[in-house]
């Protein structure tokens, strides 16, 4: 499994309106080029929606399940 990093986010996509506080999630995912955001945030749905930046969310049980 990956190590960590420290990631700075140069610039804000503010892809998520219904709660603008979770755009820093979505920065930072798009900024680190991760895999998935692991989130059970409906808010989040969004994401599937939109097609660049992607974003591929996953939900918390589905990732615990790709761990074991």
């Amino acid at each position: 499994m990956p190590g960590t990093e420290l990631v700075t986010v140069f610039y804000n996509w503010r892809l998520i309106d219904k709660d603008p506080d979770d755009n820093k999630f979505v920065d930072c995912a798009v900024a680190a080029n991760t895999d998935y955001l692991v989130t059970n945030d409906r808010h989040y749905n969004v994401l599937k929606k939109i097609d660049f930046p992607k974003v591929a969310t996953i939900k918390l049980d589905k990732f615990m399940a790709l761990l074991t």
